[in-house]
């Protein structure tokens, strides 16, 4: 049992669904993922899409939640070298004779498997990332770049995609 918020009084992005191990209905968001007994209120789809979207430049350093990544197995540079470097990348990309590619720079430089991708996260609900990376994230314009932005993962460059 499936319907869509638009056609069934509830907010947009909201279905009924059935349960299977209770074998009653529940309330599922389409987009948060979020999942309730209790039905949504109006309210509740007053903002169209909440989700944020970015690219980011992780540099990881020795006390970083996991000193590892896709390019280096035992990360052992400090967090001032990692500042450092993130500084250094920061002026290749805002170098106004000749900046960098955002893309090719994280492909290239970025301790995160999000490389792969140009640094490209997609996009995510607030909530999902580390609270001074949302910070950064909702404190930019779309297109606009961010200054070093430090983590548990490490330090970022942030670069606001939606």
């Amino acid at each position: 049992m499936s319907s869509n918020g638009k056609h069934s009084g509830y907010p947009p992005h909201w279905d009924v669904r059935q349960s299977k191990s209770r074998q009653i209905p529940y309330y599922f968001n389409t987009l948060t993922g979020e999942s309730r007994w209790d039905p949504p209120s109006p309210s509740e789809g007053a903002e169209e899409d909440p989700k944020l979207g970015a690219m980011h430049i992780l540099v990881k350093h020795n006390k970083s939640r996991n000193p590892s990544s896709w390019r280096e197995k035992n990360i052992t540079r400090t967090e001032q070298e990692a500042y450092d470097k993130i500084n250094s990348i920061l002026q290749r990309l805002t170098n106004k004779e000749k900046p960098e590619s955002f893309k090719d720079i994280a492909a290239k430089e970025s301790d995160c498997s999000s490389a792969k991708r140009g640094g490209d996260l997609g996009t995510f609900p607030r909530g999902a990332m580390q609270k001074p990376f949302e910070n950064a994230v909702l404190g930019l314009q779309v297109g606009k770049l961010s200054g070093p932005v430090k983590t548990d993962s490490g330090i970022h460059l942030v670069l606001r995609t939606k």
